[in-house]
């Protein structure tokens, strides 16, 4: 039975008010209402805090357990893995309280690369780090840092990675049925899985790109940002990145990663990318419009800024054109909303439910693509769309 003055608290958190009425009941025997209200403010806040962490950030320490990945001389690669994962997470969770930190592991332990995926979407992250070390069998002197993202593995090198971390589900019972027959010594079997489409493909490469930044800041080899068919990729819904730390193979490095010192700076790298992308995820946020990759509007790429006009965007012609589509969003914008950032003649559709803002019109695509590079600085997510009679036609890339 829930006390008749707490019905609110109730439906907040049931277990914690069953608990908190034995409690306001010996409060009320010694009649210490203060004590009541310290106990229902102690007891409350954690929920509290809870609803205000909106970000959720999934960080995977890369193999563990019986599966110990890349050995190098003195050090394994599991053990690199977690103590920069754990870093990661309590710099972010010391710095940054509107973030909820996962880990996949926080011990020594193995698990599947299925299930990896499956706890970040479990908790709805909004993103994912898998952190590895990387290995070459002869080139010892190789060395640096590199960000994938799911895609086509378009090297030699790239492939070997994703044969690298794909073979782990080796180690896994009924692999074969849990990954559909997919078999990650064979090279056909990777190039076709990396074929598969990753709907947060640009967020993924925009974060793997701001970690190569950080590397190189921090006086890391910087090796870019590559694309390979990474199972443990493939699953999760927001985007994802694997990280290669640097190259265990090679004695110099080992030395470095092993290092308490070493794992600092490259969590370090690692956090500093992270609140470059949560600051501009923030961004979008506060703008109150989702970013949706399929449509765009109308306007001339020498145009000045002016307040921004909204028409119905239905066209009427036959021919094909291309717009630049900037915003979208489920509420109608107002005409003068800053979130237009003085651009005028800015349209709008309605499609799925969505209020879509395009900007800038041209029968030529190359004359569209100069346009949407000139806007990009203001709409970072600003993506070209071909029209015809109203209706989009085909996804431009």
């Amino acid at each position: 039975m829930v006390h008749k003055e707490l019905p609110i608290f109730y439906y907040i958190n049931p277990q914690k008010v069953l608990f908190l009425y034995e409690i306001t009941t010996v409060c009320k025997v010694y009649k210490t209402k203060l004590l009541q209200i310290i106990v229902i403010l102690l007891l409350l806040m954690p929920d509290l805090q809870a609803q205000e962490k909106i970000f959720t950030v999934v960080i995977d320490a890369g193999h563990g357990g019986h599966d110990i990945g890349a050995p190098g001389a003195t050090v394994k690669e599991k053990v690199i893995n977690l103590a920069v994962a754990l870093k990661l997470g309590n710099l972010i969770s010391e710095n940054l309280n509107d973030v909820k930190v996962i880990y996949t592991r926080k011990t020594d332990r193995f698990i599947g690369l299925d299930e990896r995926a499956n706890i970040a979407n479990r908790n709805k992250a909004d993103l994912f780090i898998s952190i590895h070390t990387n290995a070459v069998e002869k080139a010892s002197q190789v060395s640096g840092a590199e960000t994938y993202t799911m895609g086509l593995a378009r090297s030699e090198e790239n492939l070997e990675v994703a044969k690298r971390e794909n073979s782990v589900i080796l180690l896994e019972e009924d692999y074969q049925q849990k990954y559909e027959g997919f078999d990650p010594n064979s090279a056909e079997s990777n190039i076709m899985f990396s074929l598969m489409q990753n709907r947060h493909m640009e967020q993924s490469i925009s974060f793997a790109s701001e970690i190569q930044k950080s590397f190189k800041a921090a006086k890391r080899n910087d090796r870019g940002v590559r694309q390979a068919g990474l199972l443990v990729l493939r699953k999760t819904s927001m985007p994802s990145v694997l990280v290669e730390l640097g190259f265990i193979s090679n004695v110099t490095e080992e030395r470095f990663m092993k290092s308490a010192d070493g794992q600092k700076k490259l969590a370090k790298a690692l956090y500093d990318a992270f609140v470059i992308y949560k600051r501009e995820f923030d961004r979008k946020k506060e703008l109150t419009a989702t970013t949706v990759t399929t449509k765009k509007p109308t306007e001339q790429a020498n145009e000045t800024k002016k307040p921004a006009t909204q028409t119905t965007a239905a066209d009427t012609k036959s021919q094909l054109t291309y717009r630049v589509q900037i915003l979208a969003s489920k509420t109608k914008i107002n005409a003068g909303s800053r979130q237009f950032k003085g651009y005028k003649n800015v349209a709008y559709v309605e499609d799925n439910g969505f209020y879509k803002y395009m900007y800038g019109e041209s029968t030529n695509l190359d004359s569209i693509k100069v346009i949407r590079k000139k806007i990009l600085p203001d709409f970072k997510d600003a993506f070209v769309v071909p029209i015809k009679s109203g209706e989009k036609v085909k996804q431009v890339q």
